[in-house]
This record gives C-alpha cells, structure tokens and sequence, in this order.
C-alpha cells in the first residue's frame, strides 16, 4: 500500500506554499537524501522545489505530498546525471554524507523499517545504482509508491519501471537484512564499536581479526582534502594488514574515539582537540557479530552535519 493512501491529504488550494513548507519540508528533505547522498545537496533540492511552487498555478494539484515527491525525485535525477562526471573527477573514493541522529528524528516516517532505511549501510548500497534505478528503487523500496505512478512521474512504462527495479535488486545481493533478523537494541552494536576501538588503538591483530566478516570492505574518503587510504580494500587479509598498520592509519590513532548516533544508528566519531576530524560507520553481518563494512569519511566538507 502506498504511504500517500494513508493520509488524508487537503487539496492544494487550500494551503499556502509556506502552510506545504512547513507540512512536507522533512518528507521531501527524507527523498533528496536518499536519492543525492548529500545533506548539503538535499536540503539544497528542498528549497529549491518549494521556489518553484511558488511561482505555479496550485488549483489543479490535488495531492501536495504526491507532487512535491515528483518534483524533488526529477530534480534529484537532474542533478545526479549533470554530476556524474564530476563524481567521476572526485579524488579517492566517494562516500555519501554522515548526519547525526537530530537530522534523523526530523524525518517524518514513524515506524522503524523506515528508519532502517536510511542507515548508513544503505545510503552506499545505493551508490552501485544508476540515477533511474536508484529512483525507482527508493520510491519503490523506501516510500512504496505504486509502480503506475512511479511510472507517470520518470515519463516511463510501468512495466519498464518494473524491470528497472527488479535490475536494481539483482545489482544488490549486500541488501540489508530483514528487519526480524536485526536488533531493536543497539547495545550489541555499541559493546563491538567497544571492541573494535580497543582492538585497533592498542594494534591487537588476533582482537581485529576475530571481529573480521569473510569479505569485508574499507572505503575511505578525503576528496582531495586530506589525505587517506585511495582505493577500497576488499580482501580480508589487505584490510586487517591496513587496521594493524603503524603507518598508514596512525593519525586515526591519535583521535578521541566518541560512540555517537549517525544516520540513526550507532558508528564512531574520531575528535582531534575536541574538534571532528573523521567518521567511522560500520555495517555489520545480520547478526551484529562481525564487521562487513569500513566507512572512514575524512572530507571535511561531509562532517558538518554531524554533531557529537
């Protein structure tokens, strides 16, 4: 069912464009996010859309929600085809942008498969998608939209937009777990970040070792701002030689670790004289025993959303 048809929405003409400010600011805010990666850009997006209601007719929009989601996922689009080749310009690895947990609670979604869904995990697995396939997706995945209005909104066939997602799905198979197969309560979570953080501070191998996924990953992103690791490591040897090592992370190891809620879960923030330097998020295996993921964000341009 879609999340629209559960709300009793008034019909435009009744409402002010700054009555919808207030009403779908944060609905709109929770797509541009998902679709760009970027708090900066989305709250960017956000604005942008509601000056453009400004200057249209409203009468004949009977569904507020359903339009402004319209509007913020083709503009989204544009925004991330024109991007691309800077993205492909971007130095080192991108990875999208962390934000505290306030950031979250402002986002209108009550229940907590919708919280899930914008983890941290989520936002990179998302980053394997093409714009279209991340748009349908999303409004499919997260929000439920209907097929048939997902496909009047992207100008395409229902029946395209199905393949799209089901394309969209096979280019997943790291997709979260269900949600019965995850803890409500973090503080498993929060007795591992415990673990890791004493492991990698005293260089403890065996203590590393043991949290290690199979395959995990470490990503790492500096854009050009501060130097870090380049290139993902995917091999479990390469990334637990890159976690022991006195030399290639050392300054990481210079840092306050602080546990903190980002993107509605529990990571690590690094402070350097009590000032941020880095994020640490995590993605662990459906269990919550072992680390699959390492996210460092290093750009300082990707920390002002975070607060500790």
């Amino acid at each position: 069912m879609k999340l629209d048809s559960l709300i009793n929405e008034p019909e435009v003409s009744s409402l002010e464009v700054g009555e919808l400010y207030i009403r779908y600011k944060a609905y709109a805010f929770s797509i541009a996010y998902r679709m760009l990666g970027s708090v900066v850009e989305a709250e960017d997006m956000v604005q942008d859309c509601f000056a453009e209601l400004q200057s249209k007719s409203l009468d004949n929009i009977r569904n507020p929600k359903s339009y402004i989601a319209k509007l913020v996922v083709n503009r989204s689009l544009n925004l991330l085809n024109s991007a691309r080749n800077q993205r492909e310009s971007y130095v080192g690895e991108w990875l999208p942008e962390p934000m505290s947990d306030g950031g979250i609670g402002n986002i209108p979604e009550a229940t907590m498969e919708q919280k899930e869904m914008i983890s941290y995990a989520y936002l990179v697995m998302l980053e394997q998608l093409t714009p279209i396939e991340r748009a349908v997706f999303v409004l499919r995945e997260a929000f439920q939209y209907e097929y048939a209005e997902i496909a009047d909104w992207l100008g395409k066939s229902e029946s395209n937009c199905r393949q799209i997602f089901s394309r969209a799905r096979r280019k997943l198979p790291d997709r979260l777990p269900p949600l019965e197969h995850r803890s409500a309560d973090y503080s498993a979570k929060e007795k591992l970040l415990a673990r890791f953080t004493t492991a990698f501070l005293s260089y403890d191998v065996n203590a590393m070792l043991e949290l290690l996924a199979e395959q995990p990953v470490f990503t790492a992103d500096g854009g050009g701002r501060v130097h870090t690791v380049m290139r993902t490591m995917k091999v479990r040897k390469g990334v637990l030689a890159l976690l022991t090592s006195r030399r290639v992370l050392t300054r990481l190891r210079e840092r306050d670790w602080v546990p903190t809620f980002i993107n509605g879960e529990p990571h690590l923030a690094l402070l350097d004289n009590g000032q941020l330097s880095e994020v640490l998020c995590l993605k662990l295996d459906s269990l919550g025993e072992r680390i699959e993921g390492f996210y460092l964000v290093v750009n300082p341009d990707k920390l002002t959303s975070v607060s500790t």
